[in-house]
């Protein structure tokens, strides 16, 4: 009775043992066929790098240039050698390059917009043919599969400024697919009109306990206005009902109140861009 149990689940082990290896043997080929970039070549009058992003020229189907922030929203591909290609399409002139436009491949990138991570969507950066992490809505490369490695630091490069910045080159592994990335707005208690505005006074992204503190500062500079505003039209309503011969004393007392006014007003502007800025 125990060895026709043994049998039975020796038996019952095997089968599940033959399915995974038929899956396995179907299902590996595939993958790799996926994670495989296919490529074709394009010509290019630029000299580009082994991961090097390249883009369409303008009215040019069959001409590439390296990628920038310029002409991010034609990006093809990135350039690959022949050998790293499941196939390759080619016309045998000298001046042309595989772009790979699917699949796994390596991708030289920069740390120009902060250091890139796993699942980050890769876009054209301001150097020609480095990528960088996309933080805004911008079209894109594909997604890193890891951080960057072979880091080469105390690069340098000028802004759209013309002022030089320091920056990290490495290669990361990208799985290609050119798409447009939509960056999801942060969930913030602040309404999108009012960061919009704060952002304009700053000149920066604002955090949300400035927004906070200019928005009370407003609402209780706005009370005072009010108030006095309010006070300021009744008393010389009444002053002139009870005597209209007081119509001088009472145009005096409204030029000193409105001063009043608009200096409290530029005081609280000042306080409030003060805020927002060095906050």
């Amino acid at each position: 009775m125990e060895i026709f149990r043994y049998k039975k689940l020796f038996s019952h082990l095997s089968y599940r043992w033959a399915l995974l290896s038929v899956f396995l043997a179907i299902a590996t080929p595939i993958a790799l066929y996926a994670l495989t970039p296919i490529s074709q070549g394009y010509l290019s009058a630029d000299k580009l790098s082994l991961g090097s992003i390249v883009s369409l020229e303008e009215r040019a189907g069959d001409h590439v240039i390296a990628s920038t922030n310029s002409n991010a929203d034609n990006l093809l591909g990135v350039v690959i050698s022949n050998t790293n290609s499941l196939l390759s399409l080619s016309n045998g002139q000298d001046n042309q390059f595989q772009i790979a436009t699917d699949g796994s491949v390596v991708v030289l990138v920069s740390d120009i917009n902060g250091p890139i991570e796993k699942g980050d969507q890769i876009t054209a950066s301001p150097v020609k043919g480095l990528g960088m992490k996309a933080t805004s809505n911008s079209k894109v490369i594909g997604i890193a599969q890891g951080p960057p490695r072979n880091s080469k630091t105390n690069q340098t490069y000028t802004d759209e400024k013309g002022v030089e910045q320091k920056l990290t080159i490495g290669e990361v592994d990208v799985l290609v697919n050119v798409a447009y990335y939509y960056k999801t707005p942060e969930q913030t208690i602040i309404p999108a009109a009012i960061q919009k505005i704060a952002n304009a006074l700053a000149g920066k992204k604002v955090d949300v306990l400035p927004i906070i503190i200019s928005a009370a500062i407003f609402i209780i500079t706005l009370i005072i206005v009010t108030s006095i505003i309010y006070s300021m039209i009744r008393s010389s309503i009444i002053s002139v009902g009870r005597n209209p011969m007081a119509q001088s004393a009472v145009y005096r007392d409204v030029i000193q109140l409105s001063a009043l006014v608009l200096g409290i007003l530029a005081v609280a502007i000042i306080l409030i861009y003060i805020i927002l800025t060095r906050l």
